[in-house]
């Protein structure tokens, strides 16, 4: 692999965020403190640990990061499901929002998994 851009998981996130980003600018201004913020800055950091783990250049390191970004993609999962639960953004959003994190969630699983097995040398089910 030449770069993390190379990597499925780090394309997807790095799509994902830029969607994120037209699902916040529908939010009512009255959730631009909180939900509008936060979604964004996870949205942001799933790529971005993904990229710092990556050019730390150890495995160790790639580990910690890694769960770094699942850990964001599930905190973004629990505030789009609010903001999908509250009707509080176009139905068409929503829809691509929501296919494109669950492949995100489901990618970020298995390459959490192969970065476990590639630190500790043993099989993860």
């Amino acid at each position: 692999m030449q770069s993390i851009k190379d990597l499925r998981v780090w394309q997807s996130s790095f799509e994902l965020s830029k969607l994120v980003y037209v699902l916040t600018d529908q939010l009512p201004v009255s959730e631009r403190d909180v939900l509008y913020k936060q979604m964004r800055k996870c949205a942001v950091s799933i790529p971005s640990n993904l990229s710092e783990g990556y050019r730390r250049r150890t495995k160790n390191e790639m580990r910690h990061y890694t769960r770094i970004a699942y850990g964001s993609a599930s905190e973004l999962e629990t505030q789009f499901l609010i903001v999908k639960d509250l009707k509080l953004v176009s139905p068409d959003i929503v829809a691509r929002v929501e296919a494109k994190l669950d492949e995100v969630l489901r990618m970020m699983n298995r390459f959490s998994q192969a970065v476990e097995r590639a630190v500790s040398g043993r099989v993860v089910s």
